[in-house]
Formats: C-alpha cells, structure tokens, sequence
C-alpha cells in the first residue's frame, strides 16, 4: 500500500531513466511532487513542480530544496565517466544537497547509491551491509562518497538516509548478469516507499534488486525497512540464456559483481 507520507516531494534526476520511471508512480507518495533535473523536462502535470537546477550550484540546490520534507535524490551522472564531470554532480552535488537539507530541515533521504560501489566482488560472492566497499571505477567510487557524506549528516544532524544500491532498474534483464542485479520498476517504487514510510529509517544500507533466485546481495540487516519485493528476473531467465552466449569465465566481467564497469577506461 502506497501512503501520501509527505507533502512535497523532491525527486531529482527527474529527465534520467529511473526519473522518468518513477514520476507517475511517487506523485501517489506525497501532495505535491517537485521534479529536478539539470536537462529539460516534460512539463508539469497536476500536483507536480517542474524546476530545472543543477545540483553543482550550491544557491540553486538550495531554493529548490526549500520547503521539502522528503528528498529521492536519482541526480547525478549514472554511468563511468571522467572525473571532472562526476566531481561536479556526484561529489559536489551531494554535498550541496545534504547541506541544503540540513538548513531546510529535511529529515529523510532516499539516495541512489549503486551495485557499482561493491564492483570489485567476485560474482561468486555474497555481499550485505557490513561488507567494505570495493568501488570498480570513479562511478562507483563517487557513490561511496555519497554514502559516507549521508551517514556523517545522519551522526551530525539526525538526516535519515536509505542508501539503496540499486541494481540494474529496466523493464526487463538484458544479459546473464542482470538475472542477479535486476530491480523491475514496481519493485523499486515499492523500496522508495518503504524507506519513506518505515517508522524509523536510521542510517541504512540496502540492495536494490528484486526476488531474483540468483542474488549476491543479502539484506538481512535491512529489514526493518519493510522492503518485500514481487517480482524477479526468474521469468525471463529461459529467454535471457537464449539469447546470449556462454559466459567466459577468464572475462573479468564476468568474474566481478560490477560487470563491464570494472573494464572501463583509464581511471
């Protein structure tokens, strides 16, 4: 059951995939729903706000969390890239979103952290909450930030944070890798609820995959989140293995969690 548990909203990274995904399902979460993005948008459609910012301009970040009392922060870059741009939105924009929140008094997060921040475990592996992380490149490297930055606001000021190491968010999985990592639309608005809605959030880790029978995530130490997932890559399984090849065991994609990531470029 979704509940209104808030009356304004703000959900950044509204122009990227997992943006666009969630607007027509949070707006049920709250009374109003602020959308930010540095991109253009879609306009704004009933009980929605529609502000383009970007999270690197510290004056901008803070008009457009004023008068918010929760925040799910999707902005930034999502995929591996240069330094530069990823100082900017992930590293920069964080603490410019956290600092806001702490002069608005915001008092929940639910941050996009990512699979990628524990990249460099091995797929024969088992991961929870308490594993060290093991970025596999300054992606994953700059949600690891993002996940130390949140739990100083929560020891500091008493910010709540769910960092929520999402998986691989798509209709549905496009390779082997994504029978583990796969998190269906349905099942990431259901975990977005749950960490809005639970009675005490805390400072938690949690991994943002649906019922898949092949996981290497274990969230045992999340559960008093009430996060129960429906779905699971287990139906597209059959399909998956026949449209790809047999993996090559010698690929370090395929040995490590982080899948292709950890091949990327030149750091």
């Amino acid at each position: 059951m979704t509940i209104r548990s808030h009356h304004t909203l703000l959900m950044t990274g509204a122009a990227g995939g997992l943006g666009r995904a969630m607007r027509g399902r949070l707006n049920a979460n709250c009374e109003r729903l602020r959308l930010s993005d540095v991109s253009p948008m879609d306009p704004a459609q009933a009980g929605e706000e529609v502000v383009q910012a970007d999270l690197a301009d510290a004056e901008a970040v803070q008009a457009l969390v004023a008068g918010c009392q929760a925040i799910v922060h999707f902005g930034g870059v999502s995929t591996e890239q240069p330094w530069a741009p990823i100082l900017q939105a992930n590293i920069i924009g964080a603490y410019n979103l956290y600092e806001a929140a702490r002069i608005h008094g915001v008092k929940r997060i639910v941050l996009a952290s990512s699979n990628h921040v524990m990249g460099f475990y091995r797929q024969s592996e088992v991961v929870d909450a308490l594993s060290p992380p093991r970025p596999d490149g300054l992606y994953g490297l700059s949600k690891a930030f993002g996940e130390d930055l949140s739990r100083l606001y929560f020891d500091r000021y008493g910010i709540e944070t769910a960092c929520v190491r999402i998986g691989s968010s798509f209709p549905e999985p496009k390779d082997r890798r994504m029978l583990a990592t796969w998190l269906s639309y349905d099942d990431l608005h259901r975990l977005i609820t749950a960490c809005l809605t639970t009675p005490v959030l805390g400072h938690s880790i949690i991994y943002g995959t649906s019922d898949n029978q092949v996981s290497w995530y274990d969230n045992h130490l999340a559960r008093h989140i009430g996060y129960r997932p429906q779905d699971s890559s287990d139906a597209f399984r059959e399909a998956v293995y026949a449209r790809t090849p047999e993996p090559d065991l010698k690929d370090p994609a395929v040995q490590f969690q982080g899948g292709g990531f950890v091949k990327i470029g030149p750091l």
